[in-house]
């Protein structure tokens, strides 16, 4: 799962001497929130954001702005006076989950991806949501269990062997143990689609055989009661 399978190719790009005019209207008429910034020789040395654009709105600016004083505005200024400089950028091959602690570390929308002849692409939050959907199936439909289980191999082994064994196809496992227990693990799995009459009766398995906390199916949670 690498930032190459998931980001956007056609990326749109300013140099950084255009108008702030220039960045409203790309933005308005493709819909998009990024824009890499480019020097003629294709290196990226900034990028202009839609909150950039709002931080510069005429309103935010104080009494003896230069800009201001100067009649002119926003139409006064350039992309390079409000873009951030030397943005955070990612290869194409960086994992995934590196480029979304990138984003979330930062507070940031989006990451130009660069590898060693300049800009092949743009790595943004909605790329991370799609991501996200597709390799846990929520967008196909899929349902997810949610276990409490011992952190051990044998473990997680017998709980998809008897999934496997019931005909129940897999589609992702994630493990987490933040907030758990020593020796426990959250476990969750997501499977392919399933109909309702499969639901009712793996759900009264599972509960009988293992820690089952909760499951989602059609987008709704059931929680398990004790």
């Amino acid at each position: 799962m690498l930032v190459k399978d998931w980001m956007t190719k056609e990326v749109l790009t300013l140099v950084p001497s255009v108008s702030i005019d220039s960045a409203v209207e790309m933005m308005r008429e493709v819909g998009i929130r990024q824009i890499p910034v480019t020097e003629a020789s294709g290196l990226v040395v900034g990028i202009v954001s839609d909150r950039d654009i709002r931080d510069a709105m005429p309103s935010k600016y104080l009494a003896g702005d230069r800009a201001s004083i100067e009649g002119e505005g926003l139409k006064g200024l350039k992309i390079k006076d409000i873009m951030t400089h030397d943005p955070f950028v990612v290869a194409p091959d960086t994992c995934m989950e590196v480029a979304a602690g990138i984003l979330l570390d930062n507070k940031i929308g989006g990451l130009p991806v660069v590898d060693e002849f300049g800009l092949v692409g743009i790595i943004t939050e909605v790329d991370i949501y799609r991501f996200l959907t597709t390799v846990t199936g929520v967008n196909r439909g899929s349902s997810q269990f949610a276990f409490m289980l011992e952190d051990s191999a044998s473990a997680l082994e017998d709980v998809l062997s008897d999934l496997w064994a019931r005909g129940v196809r897999l589609s992702t496992v994630i493990t987490s143990y933040e907030g758990i227990d020593h020796g426990c693990r959250q476990v969750f799995i997501w499977v392919q689609r399933l109909d309702e009459d499969t639901v009712d009766s793996l759900v009264a398995h599972l509960r009988k055989t293992y820690d089952l906390r909760y499951y989602v199916h059609k987008g709704e949670t059931f929680k398990i009661e004790f």
